[in-house]
């Protein structure tokens, strides 16, 4: 196939999240997607940066929480259209956004705004495997590869190949126990669900109408009334609440019949926890993965960020401190995911660390 395309695949970048499982890093007013994790700029940027190839991708559209327009603006001034969500209602609503600003023949690659890719090439080799299929209707899938039995990712288990490394997907299984997990790692046949789609605009749209009616009408009435700011386009609010929060695996992914899997592995990390950034950081000889103004004895395995006041950690292992200038947190790397239990606990006394 060659490297140029009918038309240019339409990025979409997904950028709603507030990233609460890196607090106090993270914050509702600074989400995850906004901070440089590992020196090489923004997640935003980074992700926008996978995508620019003029001859592959078009500019990317970007959908978006509203009190964010100015920071991706300032982060992506060359970016294209701007969606800006009154509010959050999760994946499957956000897409049809953009699959309504999109033309019905437009491919769109649905991508996170605040993963990691290790292997950009590999990823947009992926996606030219991935557009054939994407033209015939059938919604892709990239299936990432499941590195050990990790209780935090979703799932994909592959049926039938439908053509070379591209396979049917069977079904989509949220976040299992850990010896399903162990299971799922050691067959061979499951992938970790990144959360990347390639698929026609109007394929979804299809899809979404059969099996999410309820979102696809709100999709549509907010989009109707939109009203458009430069760049920016603004969904009608009340019509946008009226949709089902409801994320596109549950939506669509699970119950539309030519869904694909194409299995990669390029490197990918949704860094969704401290654990898992500690998986990607570079690391001192003690396995330590340190950032700021840190003096760091006799301790192993830690992940250690200051950003502001000096962090002295002496006899600690495997621990995640992280302090910024009005909070610090401690807990043990293996239950970093606990971390929204202190977010949610936040918010239950309306505290403002949260935001």
């Amino acid at each position: 196939m060659s490297d140029a395309p009918a038309r240019p695949i339409v990025p979409v970048i997904l950028s709603g999240g507030s990233g609460t499982r890196l607090w106090p890093l993270s914050r509702r007013a600074k989400p995850k997607q906004m901070l440089d994790l590992l020196g090489g700029g923004s997640m935003l940027g980074v992700t926008a940066a996978r995508v620019t190839d003029d001859v592959l991708f078009a500019p990317p559209m970007l959908v978006a929480a509203a009190a964010q327009a100015e920071a991706i603006e300032a982060a992506l001034p060359h970016a294209g259209r701007l969606i800006l969500e009154p509010e959050a209602r999760n994946t499957a609503p956000a897409i049809a956004l953009a699959a309504l600003a999109a033309d019905a023949d437009d491919v769109l690659l649905v991508l996170p705004s605040d993963h990691m890719v290790g292997d950009p090439a590999g990823f947009r080799d992926a996606a030219r495997r991935a557009l054939p299929f994407a033209l015939e209707g059938w919604i892709v899938t990239f299936g990432m590869k499941a590195e050990r039995g990790e209780t935090g990712y979703g799932y994909i288990e592959r049926g039938p190949a439908l053509g070379e490394g591209v396979h049917q997907a069977v079904r989509f299984v949220e976040k299992p126990d850990a010896a399903t997990a162990g299971r799922y790692a050691a067959s061979g046949r499951h992938d970790w669900n990144g959360g990347i789609f390639l698929m026609r605009a109007g394929t979804y749209l299809d899809q979404l109408e059969r099996h999410a009616p309820e979102i696809a009408k709100a999709a549509r009435a907010a989009m109707e009334g939109a009203k458009r700011q430069g760049r920016r386009l603004l969904p009608d609010a009340a019509a946008f609440a009226a949709s089902p929060a409801l994320s596109i695996d549950y939506a669509v992914m699970e119950k539309a019949e030519r869904v694909a899997v194409l299995p990669v592995s390029i490197g990918w990390s949704d860094i969704g926890s401290w654990d898992a950034l500690y998986e990607v950081s570079p690391r001192d000889e003690a396995g330590n993965a340190i950032a700021g103004d840190v003096l760091a004895l006799g301790t192993r395995g830690c992940v250690i960020r200051s950003e502001g006041p000096l962090v002295a950690a002496i006899g600690i292992e495997d621990l995640v401190v992280i302090a910024t200038a009005d909070a610090v947190l401690i807990v043990p790397k293996a239950q970093s995911q606990r971390v929204r239990e202190a977010v949610e606990a936040l918010k239950e006394q309306g505290r403002s660390e949260w935001t």
